[in-house]
């Protein structure tokens, strides 16, 4: 029997590889509104960052611009790294600390 291949996601700010399941997804719309993709099946280009601090706290705009192929402002960035901050407080703690 065949193994099913696991995607794999690059950290955003560490650029480790992890499975794709235990990073955050942030993506770009067609219309150019940069949000957190929960599902992972939003429409855009994503990027996908690890739930911890540090690695949120490095994300800044070049980085966001760059990754996402689309001009990003300095308000999103700080809007963005408070909603994913908001959201890895209300992970459980294995999510948090990347166990399965």
């Amino acid at each position: 029997m065949k193994k099913k291949k696991i995607p794999l996601r690059l950290c955003l700010s560490c650029r480790l590889r992890k499975e794709k399941k235990s990073l955050i997804r942030i993506v770009a719309s067609p219309t150019g509104e940069i949000d957190i993709d929960m599902t992972g099946k939003k429409p855009g280009r994503g990027a996908y960052i690890c739930p911890k601090a540090e690695c949120v706290a490095r994300i800044n705009r070049q980085l966001l611009s760059f990754a996402l192929k689309t001009e990003v402002i300095q308000d999103d960035v700080i809007i963005l790294q408070r909603a994913i901050q908001n959201l890895i407080e209300s992970l459980p703690k294995e999510v948090k600390h990347g166990k399965n």
